[in-house]
């Protein structure tokens, strides 16, 4: 981690609740690692379906998930490192276009699950520059309260697809879990979003 990441004002737990807590129907990526932590401890959902592999998957699979249930809201929360993986996703996502989709980054700068490594945000990668430049029609950042309140209401309710990165502390967190099966966690988050008739029908 960089000694700039440990000044950001802006937390990941504080803003994980408040994402979850505006947005209660929506349907929750969460990419591998701190921030399927970050949303578990913010209250597990079975409209949430975090990623425990896959690393670079989650805007592509949020994606998906957008363009299958244009009627919901679909709010992806991964990290740096993770989006830094799936950067082609974003060129993807902005051929696609969902109005629905909100993909959502929290950036510290590190790599928090394998020792707090430096990620290439630290030296000055600006993924919402890369957003911008593949032709997201939505797109902000955030490192103080203040921007951090308009970037909340664009993953609510703008049309989309939305880019939102918030700039965050770099720090090491107690672990908050959520379920460790992935047939389950599959079947959980089906059943949720299609119902019964749904999933046997899957």
């Amino acid at each position: 981690m960089t000694d700039r990441a440990n000044t950001y004002p802006l937390r990941r737990r504080d803003l994980s609740a408040r994402i979850m807590g505006d947005n209660p129907e929506a349907l929750f990526i969460a990419g591998l690692g701190a921030t399927a932590w970050d949303l578990t401890a913010a209250g597990d959902r079975h409209t949430t379906f975090p990623l425990w592999g896959a690393m670079g998957g989650a805007a592509a699979m949020g994606l998906g998930l957008a363009l299958a249930q244009p009627d919901r809201r679909v709010i992806v929360v991964t990290g740096d490192g993770e989006q830094l993986m799936g950067m082609g996703a974003l060129a993807t996502v902005a051929v696609q276009r969902p109005k629905n989709l909100a993909i959502v980054v929290f950036d510290n700068e590190s790599y928090g699950e394998t020792g707090m490594q430096a990620t290439h945000t630290a030296e000055g990668v600006d993924l919402a520059g890369v957003a911008r430049s593949v032709g997201l029609p939505v797109v902000a950042s955030a490192s103080t309260a203040d921007e951090a309140e308009r970037l909340h209401g664009l993953i609510h309710d703008a049309e989309g697809p939305v880019f939102a990165s918030f700039k965050i502390r770099a720090e090491q967190l107690p672990f908050s879990l959520p379920p460790k099966d992935g047939a389950w966690l599959k079947d959980r988050f089906r059943l949720a979003v299609l119902g019964p008739s749904g999933v046997n029908e899957g």
